[in-house]
């Protein structure tokens, strides 16, 4: 089943929005963000995104994860996402509205952030991040798509848990 995921290729300047606590580098050479709605309460969305452990399963480009601590910032963890292994620190925590992370892998910086809020009695959610380094600054198109789909893919691997869990615990 194809999930709609809409992809942000620049921010809307007229679409309210909280102010996060977390930004991305809006000048990386590559930036990407999308949105999705999901049927689950803000709780149930932040439940899946906020056990770092359990990344492996149900989203299937994360290969493995090992986490440093208690999920708040300051936190490092280690994971394995596609072919790449990253090193993250968790930035933003606050429950259930807003997760957000910095990483490093082959050189490259990333910025990561989702925001969740509630809206029509489920969740809208946000992600958003950057990459800054060589491999983005020489090849900013590529890295461009490659952020692309993976933000489309984990909201929707996030979209699909998430609701799995709601129907699951309102059987």
């Amino acid at each position: 089943m194809n999930v709609p995921c809409r992809s942000m290729q620049a921010a809307a300047p007229d679409r309210p929005s909280r102010v996060s606590k977390m930004d991305i580098d809006r000048d990386a050479p590559a930036t990407a963000q999308g949105e999705i709605q999901i049927t689950a309460s803000p709780e149930t969305v932040w439940a899946v995104m906020a056990d770092l452990r359990g990344w492996p399963t149900w989203h299937a480009d994360v290969k493995s994860m090992d986490v440093d601590g208690r999920l708040e910032p300051g936190t490092t963890f280690r994971w394995k996402s596609g072919s790449a292994s990253l090193v993250s620190t968790l930035q933003a925590v606050e429950e259930p509205r807003e997760i957000g992370w910095t990483g490093k892998t082959m050189g490259i910086h990333a910025v990561h952030v989702f925001t969740f809020e509630p809206m029509d009695g489920g969740t809208h959610a946000r992600s958003a991040e950057s990459f800054r380094g060589l491999i983005p600054s020489i090849f900013r198109q590529y890295s461009r798509n490659v952020l692309q789909r993976g933000i489309d893919g984990m909201l929707r691997s996030l979209k699909a848990e998430a609701e799995r869990r709601s129907a699951a615990a309102n059987a």
